[in-house]
């Protein structure tokens, strides 16, 4: 296929430079991708031999530049695998994943390249460049070098085809849990399978079966379904099928069982790190992060996992005293738990999530987004109906500033579908910078937000839950982390920070969703209309703690394997026992489980950016409650000096600045752990 027919190889002519997904079909992914390699080669060979010598401009802002159009269509095709996939592109994608990764290794590992950054590196301090100019230097050094660059030649080439191999591993593990989640149904043919469910449940049930072609309601191992489902489902048995069904995704013997491919995964990356000169995966991982050891991972871990457990037992204690009044015996078994901690939710603090969720329209907390970020920010954000994007589902969102300014586009992709993955994430279609060359303009960004909600039957309202809402505040932080990003190179813009820094701006945005003033203004009635009352938004701010056990527990012992499976001295032939074994020596209640367990654990094994990191969420987690504690100070939570210096140094400054230090010049000072414990309940 030659470059005049391949609609990925022609200029893009969309507004904001969208991808031509209406044209792009799984067949022109690979000729395109293959020729946006060889393109950029060409562009680096002739950055690395060129006569002048190197400087920052001429080698480094040079290779930043470098690949863009490789840049543009991993974007493009990384987004349709994650979001609409289907089987010809997960074929490409298997196909590409390890000569991806060999062209990526290849790129760091060019010696003459390499000479060429490190050249710049050792002046970096004395050339007159900017401190974001330097930062860059740095970001770029520490890629060659964690890629390999400094190896001798045998240990270099066996690093890049462990890298090759990892990726072809990653690609198959995602795929698999893909597989596991789309083929699960549960029928619930009768009133009887039914029992308990609230009108929600039942609409999403039926809407999850029309989509599939199915009669009858189903229920799928969608979070937005399937965690409903456990909270009111009174067919016990019902409830222990659907669990087990959930936690057990990758783990079903077959060509879909991930069981051997996470071992493979683990034993490779102890190998990559090793031929780097650390001892374990976790500690390369680490050398990276604002964390840097293992030791200050297991002090934060180690801290909140006590205190944890405590909590937990005082839930499971009223959990008990509710099933022995229903006159059940008997432990509490993991499928019992959302549902008996449902019905103490309601009796202790008259909080029923079937009352809450007509308040909580899917719309309406859209709307509520897009209101904090124009109160905080200056943003305004305006439908583009004519721009269509990879799937019908996907609105796209003109962004603005205070001052008209256009700043970019947001898609946002909400609901849960077979050919997309499970979970709820951002990425971009462009990055935010200003390094195009002499005369180019700013590159405005193109960030997408996907949540995996249970979509309403057509013509009624989508109703989320509390714990949904907050996934879309979340997932809507890092969207203007990426938004709002404001600097001059692609490689430090938005969400391209340290690891455990990447979460601040998104966990810190859910602070918003419980603000009363934004639930007054936004949570209204999806079929009154009428604002949510003050008296339920008090038995709500009364309920916030309970449950908070239960889902430290779960986190927290996710976070301890990952650690634990990561800093290994052995190979871990077995995960299932290597997990069973972790969570024995902690003492870790079965009643609780986890958030994922190895064999579906995406985070760790759909790719590196979460192994030896699935920390981060409860590191960021001390640097947003810490964080938003100066909105309280300020008295206001949409205070414009704090909300100013906000947008300066957490959502503006992408990897302009050391995460530490932009952190201290929004705070005045190092975080705090109490203002997380406290948030928690945990203190």
């Amino acid at each position: 296929m030659d470059a005049e027919t391949n609609p990925l190889l022609v200029d893009w002519d969309l507004p904001f430079g969208l991808p031509p997904f209406a044209q792009a079909k799984p067949e022109h992914f690979r000729p395109a991708l293959e020729r946006a390699m060889r393109l950029h080669k060409s562009e680096l060979a002739a950055i690395a031999q060129q006569a002048a010598a190197p400087d920052f401009h001429n080698t480094i802002a040079a290779f930043d530049r470098a690949g863009e159009l490789l840049t543009r269509i991993e974007a493009a095709f990384y987004n349709l695998t994650a979001s609409a996939t289907s089987p010809a592109l997960q074929a490409v994608q298997r196909e590409l994943a390890g000569p991806m990764a060999a062209h990526w290794s290849s790129v760091y590992q060019d010696a003459t390249l390499f000479a060429r950054v490190d050249a710049v590196h050792a002046r970096r301090a004395d050339s007159g460049l900017t401190p974001e100019q330097q930062r860059l230097v740095e970001r770029f050094h520490i890629d060659f070098v964690r890629a390999g660059a400094q190896l001798a030649d045998a240990p270099r080439a066996r690093y890049a085809a462990v890298v090759q191999k990892l990726a072809e591993l990653t690609t198959a593990f995602g795929q698999n849990v893909l597989h596991d989640e789309a083929a699960y149904t549960l029928p619930l043919p009768d009133e009887a399978a039914m029992a308990g469910l609230p009108d929600f449940v039942r609409a999403a049930a039926r809407q999850a079966a029309s989509e599939r072609g199915l009669d009858g309601p189903v229920v799928t191992l969608s979070r937005s379904l399937i965690v409903p489902f456990l909270t009111f489902s009174e067919r016990r048995d019902l409830r222990e099928q659907a669990w087990r069904a959930w936690v057990g995704r990758g783990e079903q013997a077959g060509e879909h069982d991930n069981r051997p491919l996470a071992r493979e995964i683990l034993a490779l990356r102890r190998e990559q790190a090793q031929l780097l000169g650390f001892p374990t995966y976790a500690d390369y991982a680490l050398s990276d992060t604002m964390a840097q050891t293992r030791a200050q991972v297991w002090k934060l871990l180690d801290e909140v996992w006590e205190r944890a457990l405590v909590a937990f037992d005082a839930e499971r204690s009223l959990l008990d005293e509710a099933r022995s009044r229903a006159g059940v015996t008997g432990p509490i078994e993991p499928w019992d738990w959302r549902y008996w901690a449902e019905k103490v939710r309601l009796t202790r603090f008259a909080v029923d999530e079937a009352e809450l969720k007509p308040y909580f329209a899917l719309p309406n907390m859209v709307a509520a987004v897009f209101d904090c970020a124009g109160r905080l920010f200056g943003l305004r954000f305006t439908r583009r109906d004519d721009l269509a994007a990879y799937h019908g589902d996907v609105l796209a969102y003109e962004v603005s500033d205070a001052a008209g300014r256009s700043i970019g586009l947001f898609l946002h992709d909400n609901f849960s579908r077979p050919a997309k993955r499970s979970g709820a994430w951002m990425s971009a279609l462009r990055w935010q910078h200003r390094n195009g060359g002499d005369g180019a303009e700013a590159v405005r960004p193109v960030i997408l937000n996907n949540n995996n909600f249970a979509k309403a039957a057509p013509g009624e309202a989508t109703l989320l839950s509390l714990d949904d809402v907050r996934t879309l505040f979340h997932e809507f932080g890092h969207g203007l982390h990426g938004l709002l990003s404001d600097v001059g190179y692609a490689r430090l813009s938005g969400t391209k920070v340290l690891r455990d820094f990447v979460e601040l701006p998104s966990q810190l945005f859910e602070h918003w969703a419980q603000e009363r003033e934004v639930l007054k203004a936004h949570a209204l009635h999806a079929q009154t209309g009428e604002p949510i009352p003050d008296a339920l938004i008090e038995r709500i701010e009364a309920a916030r703690k309970f449950g908070q056990g239960y889902e430290t527990v779960r986190y927290t012992a996710s976070a301890i394997v990952d650690m634990a499976a990561h800093e290994a001295a052995e190979p871990v032939d077995d995960i299932v026992d290597f997990e069973r074994r972790v969570l024995a020596d902690r003492r870790a209640p079965a009643a609780a489980g986890m958030n994922h367990r190895l064999p579906h654990f995406q985070h760790l094994f759909s790719g590196a950016s979460y192994a030896a990191g699935y920390y981060v969420y409860l590191w960021a987690e001390v640097l947003d409650c810490d964080a938003f504690e100066a909105f309280v100070e300020a008295g206001d939570a949409f205070d414009a000096p704090t909300a100013a210096r906000l947008r300066q140094w957490i959502y503006g400054s992408g990897n302009s600045v050391e995460p530490g230090a932009a952190f201290r010049a929004f705070r005045g000072r190092d975080p705090r752990l109490e203002p997380m414990l406290k948030d928690r309940g945990l203190l």
